[in-house]
Order: C-alpha cells, then sequence, then structure tokens
C-alpha cells in the first residue's frame, strides 16, 4: 500500500495510505473504493434500465403514436432521439443528483459515487460524468471505462477523473460485538491500558480464549490461560498483576470496545462528509 505525507496544522507530517481520505480534522478514514468488477456490474445494471426505459418507450410510446398518426414521420425521429438522450443522460444525472451518487446499479453493487475527499456529490459532479458516461459508457459499450477503470488507483472510469470522484464502498463492515466487559478489578486499568501493540494472531487468540472459556475444562483453561497470558503480557503496559484469566478477559475488553468505539466515529464522521444517515446510511 503507497503512502503520501501530509503536513498539519502544527507542522507535523503524517503518512496517509492512497486509500485513505484526510479530513480537514486531520483524520484519515479508511474509506475502501468499489473494486473494478463490482463498479461494472453497477454501470452494466444501470446501462440496462437506460436502453430498457428507451426502448420501452420508443416501441410503446412514440411507436404506438406514430402510428395512430398523431406524429409525423419528422417529429417522431426528433422526439426519439429525445428520449435517447434523456434515457442515456438525463436521467442518469438526475438520479445521481437527487440520491447524492446512488444509482440502481451501485445501490445493487454496495457502492455510491463520492468525491475525492468522501464528500457527498453535486449536480455537477453528476453533470460532467454523464455527459462524459455517454462516450465512454455508451457509445464505447463501456470499453473505455474498463480500460480507464484498470489503470486507476481507485478503478475511476474517465468521468470520474473529470469530475473528480470516485465509487465509495458503501457496505461498511458490521461494529464487532460487544464484549463482556471488564473485570471489576481492571476498571481503573481498563482508563489507562495499552494493548495497541498486541499482534493480529495474539488478539485473535485472546478473544476465541476469551469467548469459549467458559466451555472449557478447567484445567486446560487455566493452562492455555497461562501460555497465552505469558504471550500476551510484554505487549501489555501497565502490566496488571491479576490472574492470567482476568488479564486476557481484560485485554479483551479493551482491544473490543476500542474497536467499537473506533469504527462507530469512521462510520458517522465518513456519513457526515457524504451528508448520509449515520445509521442507515441513507442521504439526508
Amino acid at each position: 500500500m503507497s503512502e503520501r505525507a501530509f503536513t498539519g496544522p502544527a507542522g507535523p507530517r503524517a503518512l496517509v495510505a492512497e486509500d485513505e481520505v484526510l479530513t480537514g480534522e486531520a483524520v484519515a478514514l479508511d474509506l475502501q473504493p468499489l473494486g473494478l468488477g463490482l463498479r461494472a456490474l453497477g454501470g452494466l445494471i444501470d446501462a440496462v434500465i437506460g436502453w430498457a426505459l428507451y426502448l420501452a418507450g420508443a416501441i410503446w410510446g412514440l411507436g404506438a403514436l406514430a402510428q395512430a398518426g398523431v406524429l409525423e414521420e419528422g417529429t417522431a425521429q426528433i422526439a426519439t432521439i429525445v428520449l435517447l438522450v434523456v434515457c442515456l443522460a438525463v436521467l442518469p444525472i438526475t438520479v445521481e443528483t437527487l440520491t447524492r451518487g446512488r444509482s440502481l446499479g451501485k445501490l445493487a453493487a454496495g457502492g455510491r459515487v463520492v468525491r475525492s475527499d468522501g464528500g457527498a456529490i453535486g449536480f455537477r459532479h453528476a453533470f460532467i460524468r454523464g455527459l462524459v458516461g455517454v462516450l465512454e459508457v455508451y457509445m464505447s459499450f463501456g470499453a473505455i471505462a474498463l480500460i480507464v477503470g484498470a489503470f486507476t488507483p481507485r478503478a475511476q472510469r474517465l468521468g470520474d477523473l473529470v469530475a473528480g470522484t470516485y465509487s465509495e464502498r458503501a457496505r461498511r463492515p458490521a461494529l464487532p460485538p460487544a464484549s463482556p466487559g471488564l473485570p471489576a478489578e481492571l476498571e481503573a486499568w481498563g482508563s489507562v491500558a495499552d494493548v495497541t501493540r498486541l499482534p493480529a494472531r495474539l488478539d485473535a487468540q485472546v478473544t476465541r480464549f476469551s469467548s469459549g472459556a467458559a466451555r472449557m475444562h478447567p484445567g486446560a483453561r487455566a493452562r492455555v490461560a497461562a501460555e497465552l497470558a505469558a504471550e500476551v503480557a510484554p505487549f501489555v503496559s501497565p502490566l496488571p498483576q491479576v490472574s492470567p484469566e482476568v488479564l486476557l478477559a481484560g485485554v479483551a475488553a479493551v482491544r473490543r470496545e476500542r474497536e467499537r468505539a473506533a469504527l462507530r466515529t469512521e462510520r458517522e464522521t465518513a456519513a457526515r462528509l457524504a451528508g448520509a444517515d449515520p445509521l442507515t446510511g441513507a442521504p439526508a
């Protein structure tokens, strides 16, 4: 993963990954872009809907009026062109503007079009994307969009590059399950504990042990807890003077609660940037 340097208001430099968005408060949000495959699926769904509406309007609407003699041949041709423009350009632009980057295809693929800074798009962004999309999606049958998307970091098509947008993964990971809570003797320790250096492998082992300890044989549980606590101890500061099982329960509770708080904050900040409801993700 590549990184870029950022100089904050006070001067310190920070490294921000390319797939992260830096807010005005210098908080890096891990907003994952939608993959090229899912983007192609969403675009295909939107294109099929656009063509279906055009064919339905041309055959059952304008065709019926022409056969009934209401429209002359020249007028029918002009109306057909207008209908094509409405279905392939005006309608997508209107939908993206009103829904802030969510169309039926993007909803099905789990994505949403946002600005490069993670904020909600407006009419200007949707207008540029819609006009360029006529060329790269409809006139080239999606070939230009696929080629450009394959060589951009966020699978951006040409319209995204011009408008300064990309497709964000709207389906965020669920919050981790609530922890059983800190043991009573570790309540004061939990507010100052540093367990951030715990490796992912050990963290997973501690979580599994804490959730399944009650089902283990007492002898085996004590032995496993002692071995696991010995591995965890170098990564915990300050190290409380408690039994191995209590230590593991405390570490698991602190890790889960802080993960939930971080994910909740990130989700609320991302939703606020995009102008969506933090809980449902629906446009505000």
